[in-house]
């Protein structure tokens, strides 16, 4: 491995890139990449075969789209990437796009095929689809179909409608198929995607939680250097507490933990921090008290926006004040500055805030596009490259306290995002009692595990008529959004027990006063977020 492929790809494993076409699925399809313990990285149809070759990629993957390859502006593949010799693999709209570049031909047959389809392998010769059965049940999602195969490549499966659902050139190491491999719905799918990977493009599958601690705890000790001091952004979450505990096995106790106490916190946070984590991990903890500071500055704020990247520069100026009190301590026991800041960013947390050429800014979050541009400390993110079940892995094999490694996700912003409309004390304390009521309903219920996230929403800016003790109200509704999920990336809502449920309304409406109605969200991801701001 060359240094320049460490420095592009933040890691010292080469990637498998998935090349995205506007797919719902392509972050789906890395993290299933990764599943079979082989790194990966998304990146955008518009990257140009001489940024694929910087890159050095092991395999390449192309996913699906929603365009049809003959619409006017669809996205197109620089058809020198499948002359750089790189075993590549095309995933439904990938796999005609793919099929056109190598001289094939894609027809518009009038005939759909969406959900599970039934497919037949006819030659079972190629590594792709060795030892599966003959016959299967796959996800199909597409109306146009490849009608001739390119010259050199055999024919390895056809549908009803569909003559040829895939191909192969054993030669060059190219190969497609018309369905989704990534889908939990398609059988043999998975199995697929690691023929492709294990046995055509020959990878070992060495992408394990314990090559990620070593190989991050190596890179961080040489950005920080033998002597530097280190501040890590604490939260309390998964993300930030496997960060300090990668940080910390790397340079021990040259690492100081600044957990800022923003008053926008969940009924026993602040507690859980300084007990179990400190506990645990045996880390130097500093707590700040920055209530008045944060509800100082999103005052009237009610764009989501804005309160994001609000509370990321006030984040990064209590850290600057964390930094000057610690750096004061430190000259007096003849030490330097602290230019290093540890936080706990996530895979999904680029992708959405826009990281790299081609992606859309879903939302920006706090720790990435809400940071200040005046920005003094030199940012050290061991997690970048990882999606949340990643970090949890490597968090057990750290010895992070399960408490938290299995707590649900809770974002940065904490209740600010979770306050449509202007947050105030008033605001949050009736929240902050809301969210407490469905914390302990859901453990109560057993449900903790199945439930990936449960965000609860304040419509502040909203009343409704209700009658309590037979007079008339006029509160505010609270918001349960349950989700599953495997990486954020996608989701959906979690059909909790109607009992639950009920419990959960009943207990919130009589015991939080100015909430008199509790609703459900039922939006999948897409086409709503998990937090609503």
């Amino acid at each position: 491995m060359t240094e320049d492929t460490a420095v592009v790809n933040g890691t010292d494993h080469r990637p498998v890139l998935v090349v995205d076409f506007g797919a719902q699925y392509a972050q789906l399809i890395a993290r299933r990449v990764r599943e079979a313990r082989c790194y990966s990285e998304i990146v955008p149809h518009t990257i140009t075969a001489a940024e694929v070759a910087a890159k050095q990629p092991v395999a390449i993957i192309l996913s699906g789209g929603p365009s049809s390859v003959y619409a006017e502006g669809a996205p197109s593949l620089d058809k020198g990437i499948l002359e750089l010799g790189i075993p590549t693999l095309g995933i439904c709209y990938g796999f005609q796009t793919m099929a056109t570049q190598l001289g094939g031909e894609v027809a518009r047959t009038g005939h759909r095929e969406y959900g599970s389809t039934a497919v037949t392998l006819t030659d079972a010769s190629s590594t792709l689809l060795e030892d599966q059965p003959t016959s299967q049940t796959v996800w199909m999602s597409h109306g146009d179909s490849v009608s001739k195969a390119p010259e050199g490549c055999t024919i390895l499966a056809s549908t009803a409608d569909t003559p040829v659902a895939a191909f192969a050139d054993e030669e060059r190491k190219l190969y497609g198929v018309q369905w989704h491999p990534e889908v939990l719905h398609s059988e043999h799918g998975q199995e697929l995607l690691e023929s492709f990977l294990h046995r055509s493009a020959g990878l070992p599958g060495d992408w394990t939680p314990g090559e990620v601690i070593e190989e991050q705890v190596e890179r961080i000790r040489q950005q920080i250097g033998p002597d530097a001091k280190v501040l890590c952004a604490l939260s309390g979450g998964v993300d930030s507490a496997v960060a300090a505990a990668l940080v910390h096995r790397a340079v021990g106790d040259r690492l100081t933990c600044v957990f800022v106490d923003h008053g926008l916190l969940r009924k026993g946070e602040r507690e859980q921090v300084e007990e179990d984590y400190v506990k645990a991990i045996g880390v130097r903890l500093v707590t700040v008290d920055a209530r008045e500071q944060f509800l100082g500055e999103l005052a009237g704020v009610t764009d989501p926006e804005m309160k994001r990247k609000i509370i990321g520069r006030e984040f990064i100026r209590v850290f600057e004040q964390a930094e000057t009190q610690l750096v004061a301590e430190s000259q007096e026991d003849g030490g330097d500055g602290i230019r290093f800041l540890v936080q706990g960013t996530l895979y999904p947390d680029v992708v959405e805030s826009g990281g790299g050429s081609g992606t859309a800014n879903i939302k920006s979050h706090h720790n990435v596009g809400g940071l200040p541009e005046d920005l003094k400390f030199e940012l050290v993110e061991p997690l970048r490259t990882l999606f949340k079940d990643e970090v949890r892995a490597v968090g057990r094999e750290l010895g992070v306290p399960e408490v938290i490694v299995a707590r649900q996700p809770f974002p940065g912003p904490g209740l600010g995002i979770r306050i449509i409309g202007e947050v105030t004390q008033e605001r949050l304390d009736l929240l902050r009692e809301a969210d407490a009521i469905v914390r302990e309903e859901l453990t109560a219920a057993g449900l903790d595990e199945s439930i990936w996230q449960c965000p609860v929403v304040l419509l502040a800016d909203v009343r409704s008529v209700g009658v309590q003790g037979d007079g008339r109200t006029y509160g505010h509704p609270i918001v349960l959004r349950p989700v599953s999920s495997e990486d954020a990336m996608t989701a959906d809502w979690t059909r909790l027990p109607y009992d639950v449920t009920a419990r959960i309304s009943n207990r919130i409406t009589n015991e939080v006063d100015g909430i008199n109605r509790v609703v459900l969200d039922v939006t999948s991801k897409p086409p709503g977020t998990i937090e609503w701001e």
